[in-house]
């Protein structure tokens, strides 16, 4: 039997981490970072309103999308946490109100000499007219 194919990596062979029988696997081809995206974002810096247990607190919105947002918070927060949510998209008739829930997938400090998380919230229980109050105002930035 042959021989599994090594690559040299400056310290020795090792062997070739991809498979042979899946030179055209789906997860080779994935994109990254947000190229695997499902729905654009847009930049925003809007205030932000989350409930947390001993409270409600505000937070700054970094950018946000019709499937979630990323915004700056004083403390980290539990991934898989399930928040609260409230903020104003400004829209042509003044604002729209978006209140709905979501799910912590990614809470990471933002620097060792700073005490804030960038927190990323996936929306699980947003309506219909508030998705598309979010895709208006992804599709209408910087316009």
């Amino acid at each position: 039997m042959d021989k599994p194919p090594t690559k040299s990596l400056g310290l020795g062979h090792f062997p070739d981490p991809t498979p042979p029988f899946l030179p055209h696997s789906p997860l080779s081809n994935a994109p990254m970072g947000a190229e695997r995206r499902r729905h654009l974002r847009t930049p925003s810096d809007l205030t932000l309103e989350i409930a947390l247990a001993d409270g409600v607190h505000n937070a700054r919105l970094r950018d946000v999308s019709e499937s979630g947002l990323a915004f700056f918070l004083d403390r980290g927060l539990d991934e898989m946490t399930i928040l609260e949510v409230s903020f104003d998209l400004p829209s042509d008739d003044g604002h729209f109100s978006v209140r709905t829930t979501g799910v912590v997938v990614r809470s990471r400090k933002i620097s060792p000499a700073v005490d804030h998380y960038e927190v990323a919230l996936f929306f699980n229980d947003l309506d219909e007219t508030a998705r598309e109050a979010l895709r208006l105002f992804v599709a209408n930035a910087g316009k």
